[in-house]
């Protein structure tokens, strides 16, 4: 059994992850791009699926510190990056783009708020029985950075984050740039189009309403030339496409697990790209989006900490690790 995308099973609850557990093979493997995308629960579920016997239990695997799990699964997953099994693809650029906060009284007076909430919800309840409602509220800030149209009712405002995105776009247009523009809210993607289509532009759109058939009609008419944007909702574009027809990859709005972005941007930047791939993350300064690309580096650094050969882990030293050794 070859189990393609196996961040499917990532959850050993789930009755995927039961049905597939269920199936008998004599050899199984796991195929994904993301063995951890949250926590190193998933990688404990993935693992399970095709070597039950490696670990004794969720609880017993929980206790184990980070290197000794990396020791343990080291001898059972190959790891090839991009650069390596792709010398031919060309690079990508990364770059930062950040906003200021238009609505910036609006957002300090519902993070007071929510701040003020979620101290007494802890306080009351405890965290586990708080955390969907402390979650909601942690949505509502980041939709308030994207524009507060998205759950402020009567706003008559602007957003300096789509103003700013429609002239990124402009931009990237006049030069003959094609580009992916991804947001995890479809309601926000909604907006950009109609922006876009009043100043005469009809971007392509897909989210999870669109039907699979019709979805790759869109990529197979994107990459042959027609259109210049795409619009895709990140969770239900953001694996199984292939669009190397765009050259830039924008993403309005950060997700908290980098890995979901770097599927996303595998969709321009993967086998049959020509161009050098530019990637976009846009950021309201002095906001939520802040944190959330701090937490992205911590996870960053989990994945690396865990899935990376007990080899290279070994021999590389960073210039931190060299300042401590000398005392520098």
């Amino acid at each position: 059994m070859i189990l393609d995308e196996a961040q499917a099973v990532k959850n050993a609850a789930s009755q995927t992850a039961q049905a597939v557990k269920s199936i008998k093979a004599a050899r199984k493997f796991a195929l994904t791009g993301t063995p951890i995308e949250n926590s190193i629960d998933e990688l404990e579920s993935i693992i399970g699926t095709v070597s039950p016997l490696l670990f004794s239990g969720r609880q017993s695997f929980r206790q184990l510190p980070a290197d000794r799990i990396s020791s343990i699964v080291a001898p059972f997953i190959l790891r090839r990056l991009k650069k390596d099994v792709l010398e031919e693809l060309p690079d990508r650029i990364e770059t930062l783009q950040r906003s200021e906060l238009e609505q910036k009284q609006l957002y300090l007076a519902y993070l007071s708020k929510l701040r003020e909430d979620t101290a007494q919800d802890l306080q009351a309840e405890g965290f586990q029985k708080s955390r969907m409602k402390i979650l909601a509220g942690i949505t509502r800030l980041r939709q308030l950075c994207c524009h507060p149209t998205l759950f402020v009712e009567n706003y008559t405002g602007g957003s300096g984050k789509l103003d700013q995105l429609l002239e990124l776009i402009e931009e990237c247009r006049a030069s003959g740039k094609r580009m992916l523009v991804f947001s995890q809210f479809s309601s926000m993607l909604q907006l950009i189009h109609e922006s876009l289509a009043a100043s005469g532009v009809t971007p392509f759109y897909l989210d999870g309403s669109t039907p699979a058939g019709e979805r790759v009609e869109l990529c197979r008419r994107f990459n042959e030339g027609e259109g210049e944007i795409f619009l895709i909702s990140l969770k239900a574009g953001g694996t199984g496409l292939n669009l190397t027809g765009a050259d830039t990859v924008i993403l309005y709005d950060l997700w908290w697990n980098p890995a979901v972005e770097e599927q996303a941007v595998g969709r321009a930047h993967r086998m049959g790209q020509r161009n050098v791939v530019q990637v976009i993350r846009m950021i309201t300064e002095g906001t939520i989006e802040e944190k959330i690309l701090e937490l992205q580096q911590r996870k960053k650094n989990l994945i690396e900490e865990i899935i990376e050969s007990g080899e290279n882990k070994a021999s590389r030293l960073s210039e931190e690790d060299i300042r401590e050794l000398l005392k520098m």
